[in-house]
């Protein structure tokens, strides 16, 4: 069985985009935060907000390559006989969501 073929970001174009803006609004959010620590007068739960917003920003990301792995590796992996292997590679990611 040939693992580089199903080893490869096969994003859908809209949906390698989607991640891309999601992370650059991260980033944007992660530098904002950055200034936020250099300003004695922000409150510490202000802080602790916009952490929690970037958590939910980055498990959306997240959440956008697994659907696209679920549907381009893993629906296909009966037909190529790669089962376990992409069942070990989910229960890896998984036991980190």
């Amino acid at each position: 069985m040939d693992h580089a073929a199903h080893h490869c970001l096969r994003l859908d174009p809209d949906v390698r985009e989607d991640a891309r803006r999601r992370l650059l609004s991260v980033r944007g959010h992660v530098e904002g935060v950055l200034r936020m620590l250099e300003d004695e007068s922000i409150y510490c739960v202000d802080v602790l907000k916009q952490i929690k917003a970037i958590d939910g920003a980055l498990a959306k990301v997240g959440d956008v390559v697994l659907r696209s792995h679920l549907r381009s590796h893993v629906v296909s992996a009966q037909q190529r006989g790669d089962v376990p292997e992409i069942v070990d590679e989910l229960m890896e990611v998984l036991k980190y969501r």
